[in-house]
């Protein structure tokens, strides 16, 4: 058995244990069984949940029992922890949809087939059969009000202008319940989740103890933030998620890629598997060169791999010399939607090209890069017109089947990083 607590601890990973004294001893004493839980809220999850699936990772990788819950129930009420307002509530169809998706993700993060596979459970499975007057007598009255209203998730709820209400602050008996039903049911003796889960963690441990009088155990780490305090993995377009139709490959790397340098050794340490020697070499360089931006480069690497495949890091790389000025040829129409798929584009007919071809002012115009043939114009004799990468400066220049950069799509960019795509039908 791997010192996971050992590798959590160097890696800044502990914020709170339930027993500082007792834990590291206990979780070295032989495999133990741990859950980590995540409220399907949308169909992907998204940069923050990274942290507590690697997590979740790392246990399984030191040879404990791992259990990944997803909040088939509880995601139908919403988690008041670190919100001001209620969360909208899904109906059945949109949770399911939701399930599925984060299941998806979770196999690019966790072994579901090896020799100690995750188990990937429900809550929907044990709470759906619950009827309300069955849950208050078996479950509600071993659960007293004022451990609730101590929690801080309730309490700054309860004094903001939004108030709670009683399905919010049923949440925390629900989870608290699933900690306990999965000790019945699977062994589970300790739960790890981000710093504001605290409430609902002891929550479980108590509510355990009334019902059943065990020990149960809890740790929580750091939220993912920035070294100002504000969240991370929120951009001005909104937020970084992991699937690849919300947030692209090139974007996702690109996230990484520009990480300020005071984060960047956090997020090595929070979110990748690289050794404590290799994340110190980086450190090191980052402090002698921060300009070359090794660190960065090894954490965009690192998780797009991780994230995406290596086929999504290639996109990535690709895309990036691309955005860069690199010419753009020999590719496939699959390529490029994948790589340039958050590009304006416009559909042309295939005979435009043929015969003398298309003038280049037309293609700027109906690729929606010039307003009108003048603009074009100028943009041309400025030398601010490409075709697929490469400048032209012949106002008088027509384009033909031989300037496609794939089967059937050309790539035009105005400037330095205004970009457009024909695609001829």
């Amino acid at each position: 058995m791997t010192d996971i607590f050992a590798e959590l601890t160097w890696r800044g990973l502990i914020h709170q244990t339930t027993d500082d004294d007792n834990l590291q001893k206990w979780l070295n004493d032989g495999q133990r069984t741990i859950y980590i839980g995540f409220d399907p809220t949308a169909d992907s999850l998204h940069v923050g949940s990274m942290l507590q699936l690697m997590t979740l990772r790392r246990f399984q990788q030191a040879g404990h029992k791992t259990l990944a819950l997803i909040g088939g129930a509880t995601g139908m009420i919403g988690d008041p922890s670190g919100k001001s307002d209620e969360r909208q509530l899904l109906n059945e169809e949109a949770l399911q949809k939701n399930v599925d998706g984060l299941r998806k993700q979770m196999t690019q993060f966790l072994d579901f087939d090896g020799d100690n596979p995750v188990q990937l459970v429900n809550n929907y499975d044990w709470m759906g059969k619950f009827g309300y007057l069955e849950f208050l007598r078996d479950v509600g009255k071993n659960f007293p009000v004022n451990v609730m209203m101590s929690k801080d998730s309730v309490k700054s709820r309860l004094n903001s202008d939004a108030g709670i209400s009683y399905t919010e602050f049923s949440y925390m008996l629900l989870q608290a319940y699933d900690f306990v039903h999965l000790n019945q049911s699977h062994g589970c003796e300790l739960q790890v989740g981000g710093s504001d889960q605290w409430g609902n963690i002891t929550a479980g441990i108590d509510l355990g103890r009334r019902m059943h009088s065990v020990q149960l155990f809890g740790i929580t780490s750091p939220l993912l933030t920035k070294s100002d305090g504000s969240k991370m993995g929120k951009t001005e377009s909104g937020a970084v998620w992991l699937a690849p139709e919300r947030t692209s490959p090139y974007e996702f790397y690109q996230y990484w890629f520009r990480v300020d340098d005071e984060d960047a050794g956090k997020c090595l340490r929070f979110l990748t598997d690289l050794t404590k020697d290799e994340i110190e070499a980086l450190d090191a360089e980052r402090e002698a060169d921060a300009q070359a931006r090794a660190s960065q480069k090894a954490l965009a690497e690192n998780l797009t791999r991780l994230v995406h495949g290596e086929e999504g890091l290639a996109i990535a790389e690709r895309a990036k010399d691309i955005f860069f000025g690199g010419e753009i040829a020999d590719a496939t129409d699959d390529q490029l939607s994948a790589i340039l798929g958050d590009v304006p584009s416009e559909e042309v007919a295939r005979a435009d090209l043929d015969g003398e071809g298309l003038p280049i002012l037309d293609a700027f115009v109906k690729s929606g890069l010039s307003k009108s043939k003048g603009e074009a114009r100028r943009t041309v004799q400025q030398g601010g017109a490409y075709i697929n990468n490469r400048r032209c400066e012949d106002i008088d220049r027509r384009l033909t089947s031989e300037d496609l950069a794939s089967e059937t799509v050309m790539v035009l960019r105005s400037g330095k990083k205004k970009y457009a795509l024909l695609k001829f039908r």
